[in-house]
């Protein structure tokens, strides 16, 4: 018995987390299509290991049987998603479209309602987890979207996950992804503070650290934040204060959007936001607790 030949897949968003992805895809054989990104690198590796390269994300559509799109922000899923060089316009009918990053739930509900006037079909799969991770296949993917699509999907899925999750109908893996990034980075932000006050009262950090993680506050994030607190290692969460706050910005709309006033996110953004228009956008969550320690130092 012969097994299927497995679907074409154009991809869209070659940056960290893509391209790792892309890579893990190629290296099972999946037949692969890109489209330029900001650097060329992870765009020329693909093409040198068999991808083929398209010049528009409509072209793309027109050559996959699925769309994978790893971009940052819901502006540039709607980017390369709409206008008539988009993926939308160009879709084959059958196609499935897969929005891997961390989106606006409202923005794929009405992306999904455009795809199915096409006779295609849209899943939202938000990513935990970091590139190394996509690299061996071993992801957290919490996909929303059809039960036919998920079944469909799923065998991808397994390819680049470890721990895959139905979330349910579309759009909820984005909701979800929202909220457990809002409480991420507050977890973050409220440990990077702790850190940065336990300095000005001139108690030790690992001191604070071996007690605080002695007890039920004991997380992964924790240990994330105290590996550049205490070890001087900035990249153990390969994730930028830029794009933290991002997200914390959309899980902030999601809440007006449901009419809820979020009691502590405008807090988490603000700090957030304080660290990135202080120019450390660009750098990784677990130095924000470099940005407050210098931050109370100042006179």
């Amino acid at each position: 018995m012969t097994q299927s030949p497995k679907p074409s897949i154009g991809f869209i968003g070659l940056g960290l987390m893509g391209s790792a992805m892309v890579e893990r895809l190629q290296a099972l054989g999946y037949p692969m299509t890109v489209i330029a990104h900001r650097k060329r690198a992870a765009i020329d590796a693909a093409v040198a290991r068999g991808a083929t390269e398209a010049e528009s994300p409509g072209a793309l559509a027109q050559a996959s049987d699925i769309v994978m799109l790893c971009v940052d922000t819901s502006a540039a899923v709607e980017a390369n998603m709409l206008g008539d060089s988009g993926v939308i316009e160009n879709i084959r009918p059958g196609s499935l479209v897969i929005d891997f990053g961390t989106s606006l739930p409202q923005s794929t509900l009405r992306l999904e309602a455009a795809l199915k006037a096409k006779g295609a079909s849209m899943m939202d799969a938000p990513l935990g987890r970091t590139p190394a991770h996509a690299i061996d296949g071993n992801l957290n993917i919490m996909s929303a979207g059809s039960e036919a699509d998920f079944n469909r999907a799923k065998p991808i899925f397994d390819d680049l996950g470890e721990n895959v999750f139905h979330v349910g109908a579309i759009s909820a893996g984005h909701t979800l992804k929202l909220i457990n990034n809002f409480f991420a980075m507050t977890t973050a932000c409220a440990l990077s503070e702790a850190f940065a006050m336990s300095d000005l009262a001139g108690l030790d950090r690992k001191v604070l650290y071996d007690v605080m993680a002695s007890g039920p506050l004991h997380s992964g994030m924790m240990d994330f934040i105290k590996a550049n607190a205490i070890d001087g290692q900035k990249d153990m969460l390969a994730f930028s204060i830029a794009n933290g706050r991002k997200d914390v910005g959309y899980y902030s709309s999601m809440a007006d959007d449901l009419g809820a006033p979020s009691f502590i996110s405008p807090a988490t953004k603000q700090a957030m936001g304080l660290a990135k228009s202080s120019g450390w956008g660009d750098k990784m969550i677990p130095e924000l607790v470099d940005f407050i320690a210098e931050t109370f130092a100042k006179p």
